[in-house]
């Protein structure tokens, strides 16, 4: 089954292994004709080149006495004709409508299958087989007396001769089948993944064709050696002509039946490669269409549900990074961290919007959640601009860090210019203002909670002395203040862009801390 996340363009120029049998956003009309004509012309082809391969051997090879007397005139060029024209002509009527008949719910995109029409579906490639089975046997049935009450000699000759190429058309005509039936296929298995390898599969099927292609011909000329044996006058010219034909005839549509079923096996292999390599490079909307019912079938569905695993995993991912951070996921991903923590130099942003509290009892609440995307949309663009994560949201404030848990090289730098960024775009784009506070430090940065549920966090002296600087902002007509402590330790650079002011005391605190301001 093909994930709804995955477009028809995803499934490539050729989702049932060539390309004859169209794209897959082909129309069912149009689809369905198609499918007909790969389906009757192949056929059509298969039941004449038999029935040439037939007469070759009963005129020309296998021993036994010439039919071409004046004896048999009326048997050879009226009632053997009449009967294969309407042998031709009854085979694709009757395989037609039956076809159409078994078929016609395939012409629906939307429509599922019935379980009969699942099993009916499905059994079109043997039934197809037996058609032409009877055909052939009803040609073996008929003929074969007529020319048995001329001379009985002939019924060896035309029992080997037809029965030979009866067998060869079969095998052909079961993968003619199968390949046009791809499409039709692909519905059963999806509406049914449970009838995947209810036929002989891909060691069956390379069985059956090499007894069609290889046993059956060198049957064939061990009958007739035992012909010769038993003491039916065959010459040497005739005994070298037939197995110099049988032979060719061996190579010929041993390698023809060979290239039909190693081009069944193939395809759905080379169409998992395809998929692999696009799966390689990055692209996880790509499937591959269930269209064969043996171990193949398996395999192509095996794929399709690891790329599902891939996409929901790559789900997961987005949505745990988008909880935590991105840096905090790769680094859970990459460690699979358990809970405590390091002590490391880190910066440390806190940002809170001035004036929450009377926008939150004057407006409508999907405005007030509207202006707090917005806001944080500013936050968290430009603290990740700079290399930094936002560790927390808290109402209407957000708590970002730098130099943790993905270390950089300056992290007081990096949250100094985070921090003029955000006052910027927030005078620039926004009614509203918020204060920003910035200090730097010795941090312990880790996991914290229980063994069943623990989060990121930072905890420490800067930490706390940036949440009361960002207290202070709200009230400083600059509403952007850092601490000496962050402003000396960033780059020369960032620290021009700065100036030291007074002195004070921040609630909580019992050390003075010197303010600075861009």
């Amino acid at each position: 089954m093909v994930d709804d996340d995955v477009t028809p363009a995803a499934l490539g120029p050729a989702p049932w292994g060539s390309r004859l049998l169209g794209p897959a956003e082909e129309g069912s009309i149009r689809r369905r004709i198609r499918v007909q004509v790969l389906l009757t012309l192949p056929l059509i082809t298969a039941n004449l080149v038999g029935i040439a391969v037939a007469i070759v051997l009963i005129v020309f090879v296998l021993p036994g006495p010439s039919v071409l007397t004046w004896s048999l005139v009326y048997l050879n060029f009226v009632a053997a004709p009449i009967y294969i024209a309407v042998s031709l002509l009854v085979g694709l009527v009757w395989g037609t409508r039956w076809g159409l008949r078994t078929l016609r719910w395939a012409t629906d995109d939307q429509h599922i299958p019935t379980e009969r029409e699942q099993i009916s579906a499905a059994a079109v490639p043997r039934k197809l087989v037996v058609q032409q089975a009877v055909l052939w046997l009803g040609g073996l049935l008929v003929l074969t007396p007529m020319y048995a009450i001329v001379d009985p000699a002939f019924l060896p000759k035309f029992i080997l001769g037809t029965g030979f190429s009866a067998i060869v058309v079969c095998a052909n005509s079961y993968l003619f089948a199968e390949f046009a039936l791809r499409v039709v296929t692909a519905r059963v298995l999806d509406a049914a993944p449970s009838r995947r390898r209810r036929g002989i599969g891909v060691f069956g099927r390379s069985v059956l064709m090499w007894i069609v292609g290889s046993a059956t011909p060198v049957a064939l000329l061990m009958v007739v050696a035992v012909l010769a044996l038993s003491g039916v006058s065959v010459s040497t010219d005739r005994l070298a002509v037939c197995v110099l034909s049988l032979g060719g005839a061996t190579l010929v549509f041993g390698l023809l039946l060979m290239a039909q079923t190693l081009a069944a096996t193939v395809a759905p292999i080379r169409g998992v490669r395809n998929a692999l390599r696009r799966v390689e490079d990055g692209a996880l909307d790509v499937a591959v269409t269930v269209y064969d019912g043996t171990e193949l079938g398996e395999l192509q569905s095996g794929f399709n549900r690891m790329v599902a695993g891939l996409r929901e995993r790559e789900r997961l991912r987005d949505l745990f990074g988008r909880h935590v951070g991105q840096d905090v996921a790769a680094a859970a991903l990459a460690r699979n961290p358990g809970l405590g923590g390091a002590e490391l130099e880190a910066a440390a942003l806190f940002v809170d919007i001035i004036g929450s509290t009377t926008m939150a009892a004057t407006r409508p609440a999907p405005e007030i959640v509207a202006i707090l995307n917005g806001f944080f949309e500013i936050v968290v663009d430009e603290v990740e601009r700079h290399g930094g994560l936002v560790n927390k949201f808290e109402g209407d404030a957000a708590l970002a860090v730098f130099g943790t848990p993905a270390p950089i090289a300056d992290p007081s730098g990096a949250a100094l210019a985070a921090g003029r960024a955000i006052h910027e775009r927030i005078r620039a784009t926004t009614e509203f203002d918020a204060g920003i506070g910035i200090a730097a430090g010795r941090v312990v940065a880790g996991n914290v909670g229980a063994h069943r549920r623990y989060e990121f966090t930072v905890i420490g002296d800067a930490v706390n002395e940036a949440a009361r600087l960002c207290e202070l902002a709200k009230q400083d007509s600059a509403r952007l203040l850092a601490s000496d402590a962050a402003v000396e330790r960033a780059d020369p650079d960032e620290r021009r862009r700065w100036t030291l002011g007074e002195s004070v005391t921040l609630r909580g605190r019992v050390q003075p801390t010197r303010l600075a301001r861009a």
